[in-house]
């Protein structure tokens, strides 16, 4: 009866009918209350249950009935990790093995024990123990394949995860990790191919699907991105990390409102995500939902203090919305960020603008950014040193349209030497169809559009493409793809131009500056070799557009007060500076204040802070934004610009200077703070440039009070518009290709990158 009874329960445990097994165990256990195997069975059923209290009871019990079976250490180790006690675990796997002391799997058990503790060398002496006694045992290959990757061995787990594979090719576990291996070394192409094999096995793998997606994100393939993350919510309708990762994909493709319905589905699962309330943030900021934008951040950092780049975003749209209130204390918090937690990831891009930030300070946020950005890709390309006709040099940039960075160089493109110089654009940015896009088209030996191309594909490119020098015109601006530079296509690597900093990565070789935005005694502020143009390192295009001037009456200005202009964007003017502005409005009875029109939250809160300085809000006004040949022509309408600090006006300073008007500039620490005292030196109006915002409002009033001075001013501006070096696009080209060719020379003749001053070539 009772052995009837044993194999009844035995059959119901094995077809899964714990309930009835249960209930014939306990039946017997009455019957024999001190027998070990049914209590270990008890224990058994109870962890299938899912009852992992009952089962360590029911385990221990056995084993003090019958101490020296290792099938009973064991399984109470397994019921022990499930139970949440991983130490007591170890020990019970230890147990078991004093007792069979050549089981492969109790080692492998132990070894994942250990790992869960993080005694990775433990851990790998585990798996190794079990290869040693095994060695065909796949879960040991596995896992020791996965401590090794954790410590960063990725030759040797590589080695393991393959060695694996090739006993179980089948295995899904084992592809992903092989895939999330090759993911951390950037070796894009090989872990996308992973993960579509980890699919091809088991089609809903959440975490494949979900990573596969970000790679293909990564390298460029967002439409393909986009696809995957779909089929994988077609599995896992539920997972809120896809739903955030498609609103990232989103995003990107420029569809906001559908991105913005995936970070709130992505909420509606999982609401204590900051992160998603932080990217909800940044979509509704890029649809124009600024004050939204920044109640999003300011939620995402009340659920996670720690989300250091949210502080980063709170403090930028703060800017960008001119809301100052507690302007101070956030820009204290991000540098306090940057110079005391090493882990804090903010945006190199914030810190330029932030107050009181340092040129040490944005040396340190871009290195932390370039490390952790960039730090899993590694060089993939050797280039023979060898002389050949022309130096070959690659711009690397999204802007090739209507955008500022091509309105600088437009004419520096077309002025290249083609007898010394063969030139190609990499565009990685949209064709908007414009005449300038067509002009720039023209004007390289090759105009490449790499934005289907992954990453390594753009980076391969380039390289058999043969560029000696490679220049990014990007930087930590939107849009970058700063990862094709990360692996190395070019033997010389150049940051020029369209980001006002360093970009703290070991594979930029040169920044591009001048003896006023990068003097020589700020090198240690930059982790590129400083190339300095003789004058100012912005280009001009001559042949910008201009329309016929309107009246001041059809902008909405006075036609004889004073018209003060600061056509910065509103994450520039600070309220240090905006109290000079302010105090000039008082001190110039009929004068205006004329700025570029932002969003409609900057616009009020500036006229609010006009009117709590005592300045009636109509006095500031708005100018619409406007094509660029129209926007010329009404900027020479205004009397003065007025400069913002510390991020200069860079474009819009070379805009007004080449319309007449004169600008009046503080000089800061940092590039971006230095940017417009290098134009003025550059166009012969050094006097512009004062050092103290006291010298700054002095110098201003001074100029407002004096309109046969302001003429002057005007006529000699508009006379170096022919002869000074910042119009001087010829002469520019002219230095620009002699700091290529420099450095290329020391590159050949095997010399390091070094700084390069051509004041000393200055004819």
């Amino acid at each position: 009866m009772l052995q009837q009874t044993f194999e009844s329960a035995l059959q119901a445990h094995q077809a899964g009918q714990l309930a009835k097994a249960e209930s014939l165990y306990r039946q017997l256990l009455q019957l024999q209350p001190d027998q070990p195997q049914i209590l270990h069975l008890l224990g058994l059923v109870a962890y299938q249950r899912g009852d992992f209290a009952t089962a360590v009871n029911m385990m221990r019990r056995a084993i003090t009935l019958k101490p020296d079976e290792a099938d009973y250490h064991n399984n109470l180790a397994v019921a022990l990790r499930a139970a949440g006690q991983t130490e007591q675990a170890v020990e019970a796997y230890r147990q078991a093995l004093r007792l069979t002391p050549h089981d492969a799997d109790v080692y492998c058990n132990l070894g994942s024990a250990l790992y869960a503790l993080g005694r990775m060398e433990e851990s790998a002496s585990c798996y190794r123990e079990a290869l040693r006694i095994e060695p065909g045992q796949v879960q040991a290959l596995a896992g020791l394949a996965t401590v090794l990757s954790d410590q960063g061995k990725y030759e040797e787990a590589e080695r393991y995860y393959r060695g694996a594979l090739q006993l179980a090719p089948q295995d899904a576990d084992l592809h992903n990790g092989l895939a999330n291996l090759l993911r951390e070394q950037g070796r894009i192409d090989e872990a996308v191919a992973e993960y579509r094999a980890v699919l091809r096995l088991q089609p809903g793998y959440p975490a494949a699907g979900r990573h596969l997606g970000w790679l293909l994100q990564e390298s460029g393939q967002t439409e393909a991105a986009l696809a995957c993350y779909r089929e994988a919510l077609r599995h896992t309708p539920d997972d809120a990390l896809i739903h955030y990762n498609l609103g990232n994909a989103l995003r990107e493709l420029g569809y906001l409102e559908e991105a913005a319905a995936c970070y709130r589905e992505a909420l509606r699962y999982d609401p204590s995500d900051a992160d998603a309330h932080n990217n909800l943030g940044n979509v509704l900021r890029e649809m124009g939902q600024l004050q939204e934008a920044i109640a999003c951040y300011r939620t995402a950092l009340a659920l996670n203090p720690d989300l250091h780049h949210a502080w980063g975003h709170l403090l930028h749209q703060s800017q960008y919305a001119c809301a100052w209130h507690d302007l101070g204390v956030l820009a204290e918090k991000v540098r306090t960020l940057v110079c005391d937690e090493p882990q804090a990831l903010i945006s190199p891009f914030v810190l330029l603008a932030a107050p009181g930030t340092t040129a040490a300070e944005q040396r340190r946020c871009a290195e932390r950014w370039a490390s952790a950005q960039y730090g899993k890709y590694q060089p993939r390309f050797v280039t023979r040193r060898s002389r050949h006709s022309k130096i070959r040099i690659g711009y690397l940039s999204a802007d090739f349209h209507e955008h500022a960075t091509a309105y600088l160089m437009a004419e520096v493109f077309e002025l290249h030497d083609a007898q010394r110089f063969e030139v190609t654009a990499y565009s990685y940015g949209p064709d908007d169809g414009s005449p300038m896009r067509a002009r720039l088209k023209r004007a390289f030996h090759r105009f490449e559009d790499i934005r289907p191309l992954t990453t390594e594909q753009a980076a391969a490119k380039i390289h058999a493409d043969g560029i000696d020098i490679l220049v990014d015109l990007k930087g930590y601006t939107a849009h970058t793809r700063t990862q094709i530079l990360a692996l190395r296509p070019a033997p010389l690597q150049v940051n020029y131009l369209g980001y006002p900093g360093t970009l703290g990565a070991p594979f930029v070789d040169y920044l591009i500056g001048d003896p006023i935005v990068t003097p020589p005694e700020h090198a240690a502020f930059y982790t590129e070799k400083l190339a300095l143009l003789p004058h100012a390192y912005q280009p001009n295009d001559r042949q910008r557009p201009m329309a016929e001037p309107p009246s001041r009456a059809a902008c909405g200005l006075p036609e004889r007060g004073v018209v003060f202009c600061g056509f910065n964007q509103t994450f520039k003017i600070l309220p240090e500076v905006f109290d000079v502005w302010m105090h000039l409005l008082r001190e110039v009875p009929g004068s205006v204040l004329w700025l570029l029109q932002g969003h409609p939250l900057a616009e009020e809160n500036l006229r609010r802070e006009a009117e709590a300085r005592g300045v009636a809000p109509e006095r500031l006004a708005f100018a619409p934004r406007q094509p660029l040949a129209q926007h010329l022509a009404r900027q020479s309408l205004a009397d003065l610009l007025l400069d913002t600090l510390p991020y200069n006006a860079h474009t819009t300073a070379s805009d007004a200077l080449w319309c007449g008007v004169p600008v009046v500039t503080c000089m800061g620490e940092t590039f971006a703070a230095r940017v417009a005292a290098s134009l003025l030196h550059a166009v012969g109006m050094p006097e512009l440039v004062t050092k103290t915002l006291q010298e700054y409002a002095e110098l201003a009033l001074k100029l407002a009070q004096a309109p046969e001075e302001r003429q002057r001013l005007r006529a000699r501006l508009l006379a170096n518009r022919t002869g000074a070096p910042l119009f001087d696009s010829k002469r520019y080209t002219q230095d620009l290709e002699t700091l290529y060719t420099i450095m290329w020379e020391r590159w050949l003749t095997g010399l390091p990158a070094d700084m390069i001053d051509l004041r000393k070539n200055e004819r």
